[in-house]
């Protein structure tokens, strides 16, 4: 072990280390519940701005589509012009970094990800706030970080544990975020006991502030009912085919993201934002549950489902839409998106089986939150992080045994079609530009090697 590693690893800064991720995590509540609020306000005046400005008519659509398309603008530009590396979603950024590939330039990164998520979140982008929460936890720790004397190891896993406060900032779910951090990232993080617990840290002190800004409800709080032994076969049924929807929207979204890199190379950059922004701004007036992250939307259908014709279209304008939003690189995370999706998928199912067959009450929820972790299992391919992220997000602890077998069922079709996790081949995606060398892939091996320089205890 290095000089440095010893002195980071001496009795008595161990204590010194724990309080760092505490201020990380503390710094990043706040600022990520600041953030979280300031789009909600953001996207709430963007619904109420036809009345604001007394429009009507063919004008009311004209205005809100430049609107939408100048902000979109707006906040490419900003990412284009100081930190390109914040478009889209941090959590491949901080892998990366993590694993030495990457550079977290906190100054940058942390104002871009501020203002421009709220540009593009705040005027309908369909995305989600988690993306630059994430990325602005991570900035936070190197800031801080960068003012101690840590190791090499150490540093880079403060960076994941601002992620994981990021994270715990977006939803109020430490323990997924903790479990984030060892699932999703398991091939970068530098795991020991002390980054282990410094994680841990760092995301219980971002839960309480942001509990203190933003209350102690559930982000998604929804009424659950156990559902019966006899009905639990239904649940692999929808794994099974959310494990395949997990895999088409993965690939759409790279796909989205490689349309968009040649018609930003042909034309322009700000042609997709703006034609984006151009659909999405009437669409804020005309059909606003397509819109935005989709948090509400979840809620709203799943207490009250809409017909199905109507569910088919959210499905369609969500899907396409997500791929279409996250290919404009403007800052956005997957996350809230994928939920927004699956519940809608999960909800029109479960409306298609009713026709066929009386339902157990409760079924409509129960079949939405299995759902949001299937989606999420057979996308992000971290089936833990999507049981205990979707418990912690709806408080629906009754349906366990149904979120547990939609999620593995979906994340083994997934695995069986050749799915891969999302983030790491956007981290592929990123390093191929930049000409550099990707990590080793998760799906390579079963257990992830650990370099010999990061210490196994």
């Amino acid at each position: 072990m290095s000089a440095q590693n010893d002195k980071v690893s001496r009795p008595g800064q161990g204590s010194a280390y724990y309080l760092i991720a505490a201020l990380v995590g503390a710094l990043t509540g706040v600022v990520g519940s600041i953030f979280h609020q300031s789009v909600e306000h953001f996207l709430q005046r963007s619904h109420q701005l036809p009345d604001m400005l007394g429009l009507e008519g063919p004008w009311l659509y004209v205005v809100m589509a430049l609107f939408s398309a100048i902000l979109f603008c707006g906040a490419v530009a900003l990412v284009r012009r100081f930190a390109p590396e914040a478009s889209g979603s941090g959590v491949q950024e901080i892998e990366g970094a993590m694993a030495g590939l990457r550079e977290v330039r906190w100054q940058r990164v942390l104002p871009v990800k501020f203002i421009g998520g709220i540009m593009a979140l705040g005027s309908g982008l369909i995305g989600g706030r988690e993306g630059p929460t994430i990325h602005m936890g991570a900035s936070i720790a190197k800031g801080i970080g960068s003012r101690f004397a840590l190791s090499v190891q150490e540093a880079r896993a403060l960076w994941g544990a601002g992620g994981a406060a990021g994270l715990t900032a977006a939803f109020s779910a430490p323990v997924a975020s903790v479990i984030f951090v060892l699932e999703e990232a398991r091939n970068v993080f530098p795991y020991t006991m002390r980054t282990y617990s410094a994680v841990i840290i760092a995301c219980g002190c971002s839960a309480i502030a942001t509990a203190a800004i933003s209350g102690t409800t559930p982000f998604m709080a929804l009424d659950a009912t156990a559902m019966p032994l006899t009905f639990l076969p239904v649940f692999l049924v929808l794994g099974a085919i959310l494990g395949v929807l997990g895999v088409l929207f993965n690939r759409t979204i790279m796909a989205g993201l490689e349309i968009s890199r040649r018609v930003g190379l042909r034309f322009s950059p700000y042609l997709i934002p703006a034609l984006l922004g151009l659909v999405i701004g009437p669409m804020l007036v005309i059909f606003p549950e397509a819109t935005g992250g989709g948090e509400s939307l979840a809620v709203a259908i799943t207490d009250n489902p809409l017909p199905i014709g109507l569910l088919g279209l959210v499905v369609l304008i969500r899907f396409f839409g997500t791929a279409a939003s996250y290919s404009t690189g403007a800052p956005a995370g997957i996350f809230a998106p994928i939920l927004a999706l699956a519940t809608a998928t999960s909800v029109l199912l479960a409306g298609l089986l009713e026709l066929l067959m009386p339902l157990p009450p409760g079924a409509v929820v129960a079949f939405a939150v299995a759902g949001m972790a299937g989606l999420f299992s057979s996308t992000i391919r971290a089936p833990l992080v999507g049981i205990v992220l979707v418990a912690e997000l709806t408080g629906t602890y009754d349906l366990a045994v149904p979120v547990l077998l939609t999620a593995v069922t979906a994340n083994l079709v997934a695995q069986a079609l050749g799915g891969r996790p999302i983030y790491e081949v956007l981290l592929e995606r990123t390093l191929r530009l930049a000409g550099a060398t990707p990590p080793a892939s998760s799906e390579a091996s079963q257990e992830p090697e650990i370099p010999r320089s990061w210490p196994r205890t």
